[in-house]
């Protein structure tokens, strides 16, 4: 079995390969979660012998790896003392155009993503640029986008900006014993931004101008409610217009159905009959009247009744995520309410109220929800945040001594890296020792802020980058590369550039980064150069999707909110996806001019 070849491949490269097809196949196109999904395909490798125990479970002691889980510490600290919010209250302010706007926007948030996670500022964005955006008269959704972008575009200026960054770092000193400096990218990664932030208000005519799906919901106390007609009700064999529930006092009806599933014509003439289900959208406060003076009740047994829902309910929007188990189910179908102690009370689509039963719709990644639950109930977001997400947060940090502690314990531990006075991992877990015993957050805290999912996908990323450079993979790939690009070094530089920054559209770009390490490694090496210039082109190419809203979670975190839609990605992404990669060749050169190896 050693000796069988295949197209010039052994057994290992093949079940390498295959490996490599089928987890991303089921990335692509299930909604199993993907640590799983990179675990189960290290431990096919393991099993199979291509990977002996010690490879396989290397990421898992990577100092790259670590680093990612301690800086979740250390952005905890940062959350929790207010130091985004107060950056946020004094750096927007109040441009005069568009183009302002934008630029007022981008640079603090790709200065900000260049210390903390990319997610983490996104997401406190938000819901912060969509009032904004109001305050200006621009449309959310010309503002979003460029909000994500941002957060990528600055996440490459430093090595802890993006664990992309991070692992291919990593691996390059694995390979060649020197470590990188932490501002390694910063020039090449602020000359992208500038080009990136001319580039967006150069193209803003291609962002799309869309309502934002909450403005359906833009007073929360008017939504789509269904009620029951109870077996026992008075006014059943009357018509609708005879019973009074035709026209009624700050609604209208949109839906009637006999039997639970029949649907019935929407007349005046119609006859009401015990159990049918009445759909009304409108007040609730004149919903919930009617409900008392006609004896209804709610449609559904959920957590509380109708005759609960008034002042003392607590109204919130979300959205569906992109791998959210609720995708191509109905509320009805799904045990999502009781096992939250909440109900949907409507759902949205790219900004406009779905004239359907809440419970019955089918929801789609991005649909927006009203959810409705009693004050007294705190949900637990973190629970749901791989199924919905919420535009609002009940974490409000309070801005005082701590957000300067913070922000010093912060600004130390990169002056620290980038001088060289000590290793970067070193420097983190002093940062977040710090943030701990300085009360920046608790213990509690900062054991919550560390994504699990995230270190176990960026630990089996940095394995399967071992077992393609380990089978002889990346080397027949970089000779691939070779033989169709020739000798030229910008132009080999070029081509891995251009596929890794189209193949990161489509897959985590942790993935990328880790997937086409070995193959630019490989390819600078067999031209007689000195990779490092290669691996900065690679570390920002990984980081370039703008395409789709699969490329990067922050595009996820913008979809919902901005009422987009999968084709707004790509009419504006596909040019930035050019344009950045061309800075990036061009720059990467200039600072870091090829060096032929000794």
């Amino acid at each position: 079995m050693e000796s069988f070849t295949f197209l010039g491949f052994g057994v290992d490269a093949w079940i390498t390969i295959v490996t490599v097809l089928a987890m991303f196949s089921v990335l692509l196109f299930t909604k199993i979660r993907s640590d799983w999904v990179f675990l189960s395909a290290i431990g096919i490798l393991f099993v199979t012998g291509v990977l002996d125990a010690k490879e396989a479970f290397s990421g898992f002691s990577s100092t790259s790896v670590i680093t990612v889980g301690v800086l979740f510490v250390v952005v905890a600290g940062l959350m929790h003392t207010g130091v985004l919010q107060w950056i946020v209250k004094h750096l927007l302010g109040q441009p005069g155009s568009y183009s302002k706007a934008v630029t007022r926007l981008m640079l603090p948030v790709a200065f900000l993503s260049s210390f903390l996670s990319n997610t983490t500022v996104v997401a406190l964005f938000v819901k912060i640029v969509k009032m904004w955006a109001k305050k200006l008269g621009i449309s959310p959704s010309k503002l979003l986008i460029p909000l994500s972008y941002a957060s990528g575009m600055g996440g490459v200026c430093t090595l802890i900006g993006t664990p992309p960054n991070l692992i291919i770092s990593g691996l390059y000193e694995q390979n060649t014993g020197e470590a990188m400096n932490v501002l390694a990218t910063a020039i090449p990664g602020l000359f992208c931004l500038f080009i990136g932030v001319l580039s967006v208000i150069a193209l803003r005519r291609l962002l799309p101008d869309r309502q934002a799906p909450e403005e359906a919901f833009e007073a929360t106390s008017e939504y789509t409610v269904e009620l029951r007609v109870p077996s026992d009700n008075p006014f059943i064999g009357k018509t609708l217009a005879e019973a009074g529930l035709f026209h009624v006092k700050g609604g209208s009806l949109i839906g009637l159905y006999h039997f639970d599933d029949v649907a019935a014509p929407i007349t005046e003439d119609e006859y009401i009959m015990g159990g049918d289900h009445l759909i009304y959208a409108g007040q609730i406060d004149e919903l919930y009247e009617l409900s008392e003076s006609h004896q209804l009740v709610a449609a559904d047994h959920h957590i509380f009744s109708m005759r609960e829902v008034d002042k003392d309910s607590k109204a919130r929007t979300a959205y569906v995520n992109f791998g959210s188990r609720l995708i191509g189910h109905s509320i009805a179908d799904s045990t999502f309410e009781k096992d939250n102690n909440l109900m949907v009370a409507a759902v949205a689509r790219r900004g406009k109220r779905i004239n359907e039963a809440p419970r019955k719709v089918v929801l789609q990644a991005g649909d927006t929800l009203l959810i409705i639950h009693p004050s007294q109930i705190n949900v637990d977001t973190a629970s749901l945040r791989n199924d919905v997400h919420f535009f609002d947060s009940d974490d409000v940090p309070n801005i005082g001594p701590g957000t300067l502690v913070s922000t010093a314990i912060m600004i130390a531990m990169v002056v620290l890296s980038a001088l060289g006075i000590m290793p970067l991992l070193q420097c983190a877990f002093l940062a977040a020792g710090a943030m701990v015993l300085f009360r920046c957050c608790s213990v509690d805290q900062a054991m919550k802020s560390i994504n699990w999912e995230i270190l176990m996908v960026f630990a089996c990323s940095a394995v399967l980058g071992l077992a393609i450079q380990k089978t002889g993979i990346a080397e027949w790939l970089a000779t691939g590369v070779l033989d169709v690009c020739g000798t030229n070094p910008f132009v080999v530089m070029t081509a891995v550039c251009f596929v890794a920054t189209f193949i990161t559209e489509f897959i985590s770009n942790t993935a990328a980064g880790a997937m086409f390490f070995p193959i630019m490694f490989e390819a600078a090496e067999k031209l007689g150069y000195e990779p490092f210039p290669f691996l900065i082109a690679l570390m920002i190419s990984v980081s370039s999707s703008f395409a789709t809203p699969i490329g990067s979670p922050t595009h996820m975190l913008v979809y919902g909110p901005g009422g987009y839609r999968f084709s707004d990605f790509l009419r504006i992404g596909l040019l930035m996806n050019i344009i950045i990669l061309a800075a990036n060749i061009f720059i990467v050169n200039i600072v870091y001019p090829l060096t032929p190896l000794h």
